[in-house]
């Protein structure tokens, strides 16, 4: 861990938390100080994250589940939101089924929204929400229409939630990383012309690892992040920027 910020006596919340770049940044807000209500469908990933990490309260839970707006609305005041709880399924946009477009946005979007929405209700004395964008929020890409538009949408809620519920000194932003190898995208590395064309877009050498992402996830949630509001941090090695 690269980065350190004091977040004793903050209560947490990251969905999406039992893999990837979710653990990453459980484990991270939890070591800085954090009680982190980390969120998977998994129990067995939330039981080694615990042993790994103290100040980690498993919550086994599917933002898809009305169940779990209850569960999380029980839980009283929370301070920081990490909306990572996502999925993608690349495929040309002619052969994407009706099925697999409600799945993705049902999950990308809606639970973000529900989510966002059951938490700033908790907040009294503000806090920070942050949502798991991508790169692909800001730029196209083939077989990813979907992924690209759903990304997309959070970056348009983050600047509405930012200007609506700034007055209640609650901030919202996004992270936008670019590819990070993780179980979600280790096969997509295993096609090597996807692989070339990483390696041709990411402007410094090598990719990042989650807890680089983890990293600007901190920033946000701390004091040095104070006055920022309403804007995508991007952990894309100026992919973007090409």
């Amino acid at each position: 861990m690269n980065l350190r910020a004091d977040l004793t006596g903050k209560t947490a919340l990251v969905t999406g938390a039992g893999k990837g770049l979710g653990r990453a940044i459980a484990k991270t807000l939890a070591a800085n100080g954090a009680r982190v209500h980390a969120v998977a469908r998994t129990a067995s990933d939330l039981d080694t994250l615990a042993a790994e990490q103290t100040g980690i309260v498993p919550m086994v839970g599917d933002v898809l589940s009305d169940d779990f707006f209850a569960d999380v609305a029980a839980l009283g005041p929370v301070d920081l939101l990490v909306n990572n709880a996502g999925s993608n399924q690349p495929e040309p946009m002619v052969e994407v089924t009706d099925a697999t477009l409600d799945r993705l946005i049902d999950l990308n979007i809606r639970s973000v929204y529900r989510l966002s929405r059951t938490v700033a209700r908790t907040m009294p004395n503000g806090g920070a929400i942050i949502h798991m964008s991508s790169q692909m929020a800001h730029v196209g890409a083939a077989n990813r229409t979907v992924y690209c538009m759903t990304k997309a949408a959070l970056e348009g809620l983050c600047r509405a939630m930012a200007v609506e519920l700034g007055p209640r000194a609650i901030r919202v932003n996004t992270i936008c990383p670019t590819f990070v190898l993780t179980p979600m995208t280790e096969g997509f590395f295993q096609n090597p012309d996807f692989a070339d064309t990483v390696a041709r877009m990411i402007q410094v050498p090598g990719l990042p690892d989650p807890q680089q992402v983890a990293d600007g996830v901190l920033y946000l949630c701390s004091d040095a992040a104070a006055y920022v509001t309403g804007t995508a941090l991007k952990v894309d090695g100026g992919w973007t920027a090409a």
